[in-house]
């Protein structure tokens, strides 16, 4: 019986990671759907803004409540799954609490563990009370609506059913110590331990041995299934970010948040028409002549870059962006978060037609118009409020620049007051309808 359960758990153990190795592989190929970018430089300071913001979670904590409730939920989660470690060790070799030889250093580890289970536990259920009761309105948006809130929640039951199995787990382990049960004896000094369970220990008073194991056991298979399962969730999930945050703020943008890139073809034009030895009617080398022109900005996903589409995986859809951001909060339909789950369903799409076929098939869809509207881009005052808020670096203002040049630029689709702005800037050097010889006339007014 035993090594069928090591054969079982061997199985599961191989299907978990064969099914996330294969969803990673799907991430980085969709995310490298999108153009190269060089995000190299001054690894120092990436590295360090990685430690503080990703891992310090310094940028959560400026909204206190919802900040220190992640932390404890964030560090808390993590910390009680080193304990998997001795799972897959006892699932592997059908031992139990394999580690227990530590002795008091172990008693500490699993008391730890309990106070921490408890800890996210409270705090998932706070979390969940904020997203479902207390109507805060960074949760009520409209994309935000079916699936996204579903998600969130999904993901807090799931937090909650595997703090309790647990507990449940080290309550009648605790139990089956207490009565002497073999393989569960007080040789390893366990007892005294669990410091949250045995409040549990009343429920299974007066059980005998065999159901306690029985318990127990139910317990720990689906306390591990549970955490296979949670971990290839989260390829389909918001929840994504647990994994992509560090690499999201490693690679996030250094320069000051209002200094704008420029593009490179139409820098290329500049530098050719301000240089007085080139010749304007020369074509393109031979070698180029065949080449398809650059596109001027994004209409799909394709046309990002590839940080950009990072960033619509990493997104937490936590709604600072939405917020803070000004023209949302003065009624328009713009929201910095919609972006960013416009733009990652746009990429899991193509996506889903390279599994089916191989190869992405032109499916007569593009980012722009069937996933943003127009209307949403040229509400956007580029403030950068969204930047700013991002707790983990995400960067909604350069999706909607880009998208904003291909309108202005292949497409002269710019709304008509930014038209006469542009075309008073090109022929009068400034944005309003004055000659520049009449520029200082106020001067002369009496």
């Amino acid at each position: 019986m035993q090594i069928i359960s090591q054969i079982l758990f061997l199985l599961a153990l191989v299907a978990g990671i064969w099914f996330f190795t294969r969803n990673v592989k799907r991430l980085i190929r969709n995310i490298k759907l999108g153009k190269v970018i060089d995000r190299t430089d001054r690894s120092g300071e990436r590295w360090a803004k990685m430690s503080r913001i990703a891992l310090g979670q310094s940028k959560m904590v400026k909204r206190p409540i919802a900040g220190i409730l992640h932390v404890i939920v964030y560090v808390g989660f993590i910390i009680i799954n080193i304990e998997v470690l001795e799972i897959i060790i006892d699932g592997l070799l059908g031992t139990h609490r394999i580690l227990s030889f530590m002795g008091g250093f172990y008693n500490f580890l699993i008391g730890s563990f309990e106070i921490l289970a408890l800890l996210v536990l409270i705090g998932v259920i706070i979390f969940w009370t904020r997203r479902n009761i207390s109507n805060i309105y960074r949760f009520l948006s409209r994309e935000l609506k079916g699936w996204p809130k579903n998600d969130a929640n999904y993901i807090l039951y799931f937090e909650m059913v595997l703090m309790l199995l647990f507990l449940v787990m080290n309550a009648t382990d605790y139990q089956l110590q207490l009565n002497g049960a073999a393989h569960y004896s007080q040789e390893a000094g366990i007892v005294g331990a669990f410091p949250v369970s045995q409040f549990l220990l009343p429920i299974f008073d007066g059980m005998s041995n065999a159901s306690l194991i029985i318990i127990e056991r139910a317990a720990w298979w689906l306390h591990i299934l549970g955490i296979l399962i949670f971990l290839n969730y989260l390829y389909y999930s918001k929840h994504l970010h647990i994994l992509l945050a560090f690499p999201n703020v490693y690679y996030s943008k250094l320069q000051p948040k209002g200094e704008m890139d420029n593009l490179e073809a139409v820098t290329n034009e500049v530098k050719l028409m301000m240089d007085p030895d080139a010749d304007p009617f020369a074509g393109p080398a031979e070698e180029e002549s065949d080449a398809e022109p650059e596109k001027f900005g994004a209409s799909d996903v394709m046309d990002l870059n590839r940080v950009q589409l990072l960033n619509a995986y990493t997104c937490t859809e936590c709604g600072r962006c939405t917020s803070e951001c000004p023209a949302n909060l003065t009624g328009k339909k713009l929201s910095p978060r919609k972006i960013m789950m416009d733009t990652r369903d746009r990429v899991e799409e193509i996506g889903e037609i390279i599994n089916k076929n191989g190869k992405f098939e032109d499916d007569g869809k593009q980012l722009l118009d069937d996933y943003i509207l127009r209307e949403e881009l040229w509400a956007c005052t580029t403030c950068n409020a969204c930047v700013e808020a991002c707790p983990i670096g995400i960067d909604p203002l350069s999706i909607i620049l880009d998208m904003r040049r291909y309108l202005v630029m292949e497409q002269s689709a710019a709304p008509n007051e930014l038209g006469i702005a542009m075309t008073n800037i090109e022929n009068n050097g400034a944005p309003w309808p004055y000659n520049q010889q009449d520029r200082l006339n106020w001067a002369n007014e009496n």
